[in-house]
């Protein structure tokens, strides 16, 4: 059968793949703007608003965020403090809520930023129109970086039809209409780009890459309490690789250097705290981690000892230190040093979980 249009055969390499590019680019841009415009109808049809009662206690807390840390110049220690500190007897009424220890911040800062930028470059946008279009903004990146994860795995044709269905999927679209100022609403973004920059670290055995996905980890772990999906998902990505017989040196650069900056950075967040090592959610990404730092230290065991020598040596040291390891979480466990599984490990592997246990969801 033949095409329907022939290339003119006068045209050079550069040209098709400069063409090529011109034709992604406004098909991503095609992609962002279908994004954002299906998000809008509550907006275009009614007002500007934030419609749900939890997404309103969002909007109360960024105005707070406001109020006491960007409003107070040359007090930026104590409004912090403050912000930390918050009790809100409003919230949770009668019995009131320690606002600064229970929330996640993220959200409220990216709003309290975009907010500051837009004024510092004489755009006075209201803060809650800010809110209220926040999430349809943000789907727009989050179709683009589904786009570099896709492309990262395969190429770009699949990451255009990728971030075409990120782009218009219903289940994201319920989290993220014009209105819905939740956490998801940056969260998603955070958690595609999070993934592409891991891909993009493994790939090349960067360093740079790792730190970068574990600063958008870190981001991620201030924004939703979803974190821990990233958390188990990329742990689980090594250990598949190990289990491959894939190891490599960019395999233990990129998981090191992600694992290590990623979990000393998600603790400075004040609601995860120590959660990073005293929590089941956390130990895969530990114990891989540890995993690791063996493989590491017997390869280069194996370039010093005879064949024979280096399998006795693995035999044993694997089985005792995954005795001992194992030994070491169910006693930690039972005394109490490590909290048990929650809700959100359930859900990664059972979708309905939320649903079926869940009282205020089901």
């Amino acid at each position: 059968m033949p095409a329907a249009y022939t290339l003119p055969t006068n045209l050079s390499p550069t040209t098709v793949a400069n063409t090529a590019s011109l034709i992604r680019i406004v098909a991503l841009s095609l992609i962002s703007g279908a994004a954002i415009a299906s998000r809008l109808f509550a907006v275009i049809n009614f007002e500007s608003i934030i419609h749900e009662f939890e997404w309103l206690g969002s909007f109360k807390r960024v105005l707070r965020v406001l109020s006491i840390i960007f409003y107070q110049e040359g007090h930026t220690d104590i409004s912090r403090q403050e912000f930390w500190n918050w009790f809100d007897p409003t919230a949770w009424y009668p019995l009131g809520r320690v606002v600064g220890g229970t929330v996640y911040p993220g959200l409220m800062a990216t709003s309290g930023v975009i907010y500051n930028l837009l004024h510092a470059i004489n755009l006075p946008v209201d803060i809650r129109n800010i809110c209220v279009l926040l999430a349809p903004g943000f789907s727009a990146l989050t179709a683009w970086a589904t786009y570099q994860f896709t492309k990262e795995m395969k190429d770009a044709s699949a990451g255009l039809l990728a971030a075409a269905f990120i782009g218009i999927v219903p289940g994201y679209i319920s989290r993220s209409v014009a209105g819905s100022y939740d956490n998801e609403a940056i969260a998603i973004f955070l958690l595609m780009f999070t993934f592409f920059l891991w891909i993009k670290a493994l790939k090349q055995g960067s360093a740079l890459f790792g730190t970068l996905a574990a600063l958008f980890y870190f981001y991620m772990v201030a924004a939703w309490g979803g974190y821990a999906f990233i958390t188990n998902m990329i742990p689980i990505h090594a250990f598949v690789l190990l289990l491959m017989g894939r190891y490599s040196g960019r395999l233990y650069v990129a998981y090191s250097s992600w694992y290590a900056i990623g979990t000393l950075a998600s603790m400075q967040v004040p609601f995860v705290g120590f959660q990073p090592v005293r929590t089941s959610e956390h130990m895969a990404a530990l114990g891989v981690f540890g995993l690791l730092q063996i493989v590491a230290f017997a390869q280069l065991v194996r370039s010093h000892v005879s064949s024979q020598q280096f399998q006795s040596i693995v035999i044993a040291g694997v089985v005792t230190i995954g005795i001992l390891g194992a030994l070491a979480i169910v006693g930690l466990t039972y005394k109490g040093w490590i909290a048990p599984w929650t809700g959100r490990f359930y859900s990664l592997w059972d979708t309905g979980y939320a649903k079926k246990y869940v009282s205020t969801i089901s």
